[in-house]
């Protein structure tokens, strides 16, 4: 039986895929492995979204030459297609799939081995189910190359959507994550154009379907009935995370991104008032061309009287083929300072936020064993550390109770 080891570098796009693939192994007869050691073909997935994760995806491959350069290695994703050469010129990479032809790739992988195996019971790759709805941006911000990586925006069919998470549910899985690059573009490049809304409407009509958690959603696309529908569905993980990139008016229309922080404000704003448990989050893109000091200072105040609970913060790096690879560029200090100090005050924020809910029981989904405990996330992201000694598996939908909340850790019992 071949092993296969699947390695994510990148967006929850790239994890959906990843576990599409591994229940398409299976069923080919592949033993979809947790060790990369213990593999004999490696699917590399890759990111390009920033220098540091093409420069950790290098990294791994020479790792890999140095360390088993016996393994047959297919590397696909956005590296690809922004560096195929590159790619292809390690000498223990067998295949290059670029983003279009990953629909092939289980096809490949039996190719490369000749295998003609039957359906294996494999262990699960995840305990959540990630099911890709959309692909591809038309958004062309000024400092984002994956419109040219990954094309124009494409949704998956509402049928074909409905299917995958029923089939999910089917198989036991009690929380669906919806991934896309530009999830609440969502049906319209349909034909006759649908929405995002519709579309959760009906998932969560679904029987059995305990929890749907959203990816990263753009402030631009969601409309007031979104919002409403969102604070209101409790099959809704209260767990919002929105692309909001930058606070500063300016730094914002050079950005090319049609949004203003008022607006940022109000969606947030109402956010909490509707689902006050909830974690909201953002990505922050710091240092971007001809940032001044007032610009930082706008988005650092912004980001501490806003209610978000957590924001992933990104220096920029410049991106060939973009307009602001183009402009005056910040200095690398100036941009690590910045970057760290806005990371502080997220954890800052997310700890006092964590600290509110010592005591109280939330529902939360068992991940994995982590050592000695049990690590379980909670419908509104908390990532929960439990004794192991507790009889529960991956996958298993639990209530949990808050008991500490440190910098580093939550911890808690299942109730």
């Amino acid at each position: 039986m071949t092993s296969v080891f699947i390695h994510n570098f990148g967006c929850r796009v790239n994890q959906a895929e990843a576990f599409a693939w591994s229940e398409q192994l299976a069923a080919s007869g592949f033993f979809v492995e947790k060790d990369w050691r213990r593999s004999e073909i490696i699917v590399i997935n890759s990111c390009a979204l920033t220098s540091r994760a093409e420069a950790d995806v290098r990294q791994f491959i020479r790792r890999l030459y140095r360390e088993a350069p016996e393994v047959r290695l297919i590397v696909t994703g956005c590296l690809t297609e922004k560096s195929k050469e590159l790619v292809k010129s390690f000498p223990n990479v067998f295949s290059v799939i670029p983003n279009s032809a990953k629909p092939r790739l289980v096809e490949e992988i039996k190719r490369l081995t000749g295998n003609k195996g039957e359906k294996i019971e494999n262990s699960r790759y995840r305990s959540r189910a990630l099911i890709k709805i959309q692909d591809g941006c038309n958004a062309h911000c000024t400092f984002c190359i994956i419109p040219s990586l990954r094309g124009q925006s494409k949704s998956v069919p509402q049928d074909e959507v409905i299917k995958q998470v029923e089939e999910a549910v089917a198989r036991g899985y009690k929380e669906i994550v919806l991934a896309g690059i530009h999830l609440n573009s969502y049906g319209l490049d349909f034909n006759q154009p649908g929405s995002f809304l519709e579309l959760l409407k009906n998932l969560v009509r679904i029987s059995g379907l305990h929890f749907l958690r959203l990816s990263s959603l753009d402030p631009r696309l969601i409309p007031a009935e979104l919002l409403d529908f969102l604070i209101s569905e409790e099959k809704i993980c209260p767990h919002f995370h929105l692309s909001l990139q930058h606070a500063s008016p300016a730094v914002l229309k050079k950005m090319g991104r049609k949004s203003t922080p008022e607006e940022y404000s109000w969606i947030l704003n109402y956010l909490r008032k509707g689902r006050p448990e909830a974690s909201l989050g953002a990505d922050i893109l710091v240092g971007f061309p001809e940032e001044g000091e007032a610009d930082y200072e706008l988005l650092r105040n912004f980001l501490t009287s806003s209610p978000l609970t957590y924001f992933h913060v990104f220096s920029y790096s410049p991106r060939e083929g973009t307009p602001a690879a183009n402009w005056l560029q910040v200095k690398e200090k100036t941009k690590k300072q910045r970057a760290e100090e806005l990371r502080q005050l997220s954890r800052q924020k997310n700890q006092e936020f964590k600290k509110k809910f010592i005591g109280q029981i939330l529902p939360a989904i068992v991940i994995k064993r982590k050592g000695a405990q049990l690590e379980l996330l909670t419908t509104n992201y908390f990532k929960v550390l439990i004794d192991n000694r507790v009889v529960a598996t991956p996958g298993q939908l639990v209530k949990v109770r808050i008991n500490e909340v440190s910098p580093q850790i939550v911890k808690g019992e299942i109730v």
